[in-house]
Parts: C-alpha cells; sequence; structure tokens
C-alpha cells in the first residue's frame, strides 16, 4: 500500500550515520546483514529524522541521519528473529523494485501492497498490516469535509501518488479529474493547499498523521459500501522466484514470530511517535 503521514514533510535531515557501520553509529557485531529498503519518507510506516530513537535505525547512507517508523520496527524484529542485524537503505519508491533485483536490498518492507503487477517482479509474503481502509484528505473547512460517498467527488480534481494503489483507485470516481499524481505524500499535500485538487487518496494511518501535522486537513471516511474497492494490506517483498527457498521461508518464518499483539502496538507507537512535520 502507499506512502508517508507528514505535513509539508521529511526533508533532509542530516546528521550521523555513514556508510561504514562503526561510522553510522551501529556496532558491528560480526553477524550477517539482513538489508531493507524503504523510502524513509511515508511516516507511519517510515520516516527520516536526526535524532536517535529506541526504535530508529542509523541509515546506511552517509550523512542521512536515521530512519524511524513502524516498518523499522517490523525490519528490527524480522532480522533479530534471523539472528541477523538489520541495515536500513533510504531508496525512492520507483528504486525499491530495482535495488531488490540487483541484490543491493535483501527485502521491502516499505508499506507495499502486493497486488498482479507487482507480483510479476517480487515474491510476496504474507500480509504484515492491515490498515482500517482507504480515505480522502481534503480542505477542513470544505464541502467536501463531509462527504460520505465517493462519488461525491465525480467531475471533481483528485489526487494520489504515483505508481501505488493510491493513484489507481481514483478512477473509481465515476467522472473524477484524475491529477496527475506526484511522488511523495509532502508533495501532496502542498498540491491541495495549493487547491491542485480537492481531496488526496491515502490510508487511514498515513492521514491521521498528515492531518495532526496540518490543522487546516481533515479526513473524509466513507460509509460501508460507499468507499474504495481497494487492498490495505502491505507485505514485505523478496526478490522475484525466490518463494520456494530457504531464505524466502526464514523470512516467513520469522515474520510469522511476530504476534498481531505486537504488530499493532508497533503501529501505535508509530503513530504517537511519527514527525509532526518540520
Amino acid at each position: 500500500m502507499k506512502k508517508a503521514l507528514i505535513a509539508a514533510g521529511v526533508t533532509a535531515l542530516l546528521l550521523a550515520g555513514c556508510g561504514s557501520s562503526a561510522e553510522s553509529g551501529t556496532a558491528d557485531s560480526g553477524k550477517e546483514k539482513f538489508t531493507v529498503g524503504m523510502e524513509c519518507g511515508y511516516a507511519p510506516f517510515n520516516w527520516q529524522t536526526s535524532s536517535e530513537t529506541e526504535t530508529s535505525v542509523a541509515l546506511d547512507q552517509a550523512g542521512a541521519g536515521y530512519c524511524d517508523g513502524y516498518d523499522v520496527m517490523m525490519s528490527k524484529a524480522i532480522a533479530d528473529n534471523l539472528g541477523k542485524d538489520v541495515v536500513i537503505k533510504k531508496i525512492s519508491w520507483d528504486g525499491l523494485q530495482p535495488a531488490l533485483e540487483s541484490g543491493e536490498i535483501d527485502a521491502i518492507i516499505a508499506g507495499m501492497t502486493a497486488n498482479e503487477e507487482r507480483e510479476e517482479g517480487i515474491d510476496f509474503t504474507t500480509p504484515y498490516y492491515e490498515s482500517e481502509g482507504m480515505v480522502m484528505i481534503v480542505k477542513k473547512d470544505s464541502d467536501q469535509a463531509s462527504y460520505t460517498d465517493i462519488q461525491q467527488f465525480s467531475g471533481q480534481p483528485v489526487i494520489g501518488q504515483k505508481n501505488t494503489n493510491y493513484d489507481t483507485v481514483i478512477d473509481q470516481i465515476e467522472g473524477v479529474e484524475h491529477v496527475t499524481p506526484k511522488g511523495t505524500y509532502p508533495e501532496l499535500v502542498v498540491a491541495l493547499q495549493n487547491g491542485d485538487a480537492v481531496g488526496i487518496t491515502a490510508e487511514m494511518p498515513v492521514a491521521e498523521g498528515i492531518v495532526a501535522a496540518n490543522p487546516d486537513l481533515a479526513i473524509v471516511k466513507f460509509e460501508d459500501g460507499k468507499g474504495f474497492d481497494v487492498d490495505t494490506t502491505v507485505s514485505i517483498g523478496l526478490k522475484n522466484n525466490t518463494r520456494d527457498t530457504q531464505e524466502f521461508n526464514d523470512i516467513q518464518a520469522a515474520l510469522d514470530k511476530i504476534t498481531t499483539d505486537t504488530r499493532n502496538e508497533y503501529m501505535k507507537n508509530a503513530v504517537e511517535n511519527a514527525p509532526a512535520g518540520e
């Protein structure tokens, strides 16, 4: 699924973190590495920060600081269950699959939803999270804030994130003005606030964070049967054609050890601690 909870967003917060594990502030334990790719810009799933916390991981890139959030917590737990050390690489959304294919990363843990197109090039685990559903972010003082049916947005400009379900679902609105998608949620928020669109599609945890950081915005929830028909689960992406390998099975088993209660606690923590805009 897709993408980011920040206001005008997690930008380039730079501090510690360099190429080597010692320079990045992460002691080299001698264990094997579990290298995970994510945007570090899709809170509460993942975000970049200059501050170290109990849940953050120093980024692999020089001077990039840390990555924190739900996906980081899940990555650390899976690495622990594998007996490995986690490494987080900040990679653009469109660069995640190529990084997986090339072997630069071992896994994509980035709020990604498995679908038919992605499954042609990625093998997915079972879902590790399912959000409450797809909503719309609108201006708080707008007529749209009182909508209860996605079809009420017919004829109006709506925008989503590029190459995600949040963009493709827009066409479920009959006669919608489908605005050219943006690459990140901070860009989407700016488009909404500038009047380029009247609504942004998002899943609930992401929308909650954006609205918390932007008091001029509001969340529109839709009545049963009047919302988007979309998969809101997210899964771990692993290299294509590895489903029958020991590595795939080990990662799936490591994921299975993380209880539903623990996963929900991780998300609660992430929502409470996600940045409110900088």
